[in-house]
């Protein structure tokens, strides 16, 4: 008797679990990872099965879910993966599994996999990982866009909606905010679209160049930062199966020993407070209070410093 492939293997016993019951409707499947380290194969052995489970409508993808059960008695035709393998497909089937699973479980096997395309005919449209991953983010950036002609927007409306439309991209890609690196950036035009906003908000304000870019930088730099987190604690739950709310509830005896230290009174004082009156961590809410909280100190420092929001804007001072 032929010996069961590994994928065929993961595929009959995940099938064999959802057919059973032991896996009902919207429940998550493992995630690449797990099933990689549970079955002991690689990545794209694990994408591999997904894939085929995918393709019997066993199961289905829903972004930053994961991969769920799907509903057998729902009768919608599942979305077709055959066709022509182009660079915009295979960037938008990358988008798609980094999403679901991650930057760390995208490779050029697991999405030649995923598209039931042979690996080296990704490489007829990317050179490497590095190139897709740009193009990836550069896809990603260019989702919002701003209006061609519009009328005249006040500095800090316009800062705002660049610094919101960011956070959004973010929150629906949450991968993308490890993409980039302030000491090495992308050249991607849709990303400077956004950049080009925020610099119209503060072109006019009396700053020199070098002062502009530095807080065009500061804003990206702050959507950014707070943004990583979103990635982090996906692949937190992912690797060890544990919820935020379920690591907060085994960590609280040793917070409880941190709240009672003495060696810290105006800690211990807020978090005695905070703890009795409950606190959920919402980053949408550090986000605004981020953002305002930088806004109004640039509003501050054009009030009080004379030569600030008073020398005219860039192009009157480049052509002057």
């Amino acid at each position: 008797m032929t010996e069961e492939a590994p994928f065929q293997r993961i595929v009959t016993e995940i099938g064999r679990r959802i057919r059973d019951g032991e896996l009902a409707p919207g429940d998550r499947v493992p995630s690449t990872r797990r099933i990689a380290k549970d079955y002991g194969v690689a990545m794209a052995t694990a994408t591999k099965a997904l894939t085929t489970l995918r393709h019997l409508g066993l199961v289905r993808t829903e972004p930053r879910s994961g991969t769920i059960v799907a509903d057998l008695t729902d009768e919608r035709p599942s979305r077709a993966v055959a066709g022509e393998l182009t660079r915009e497909r295979l960037v938008r089937a990358a988008i798609e599994l980094a999403d679901t699973e991650g930057l760390d479980a995208l490779s050029m096997r697991a999405l030649a996999a995923r598209l039931g395309a042979a690996t080296m005919s990704a490489y007829r449209h990317v050179a490497d990982k590095e190139e897709l991953t740009a193009l990836m983010a550069d896809a990603a950036y260019g989702e919002i866009g701003y209006p061609g002609s519009e009328p005249p927007m006040d500095w800090r409306p316009r800062i705002e909606r660049a610094a919101r439309a960011l956070w959004t991209l973010y929150r629906r890609h949450p991968w993308l905010a490890h993409v980039d690196s302030l000491y090495r950036p992308l050249p991607l035009p849709n990303l400077l679209a956004h950049d080009e906003q925020i610099l119209l908000g503060l072109d006019g304000l009396g700053l020199a160049p070098a002062e502009m870019l530095n807080y065009s930088i500061m804003f990206y730099n702050q959507v950014q930062s707070l943004a990583m987190n979103l990635e982090r604690e996906a692949q937190a739950q992912a690797v060890t199966g544990i919820s935020g709310d379920e690591w907060i509830e085994q960590t609280s005896p040793a917070m409880a020993a941190l709240v009672g230290d003495d060696r810290h009174p105006v800690w211990s004082r807020m978090m005695a407070v905070v703890t009795s009156d409950g606190f959920d961590l919402d980053l949408d809410a550090l986000f605004e209070l981020g953002l305002r909280t930088t806004l109004d100190g640039l509003a501050v420092r054009m009030a009080a410093e004379p030569g600030v929001g008073r020398e005219g804007d860039l192009a009157t001072r480049v052509d002057g």
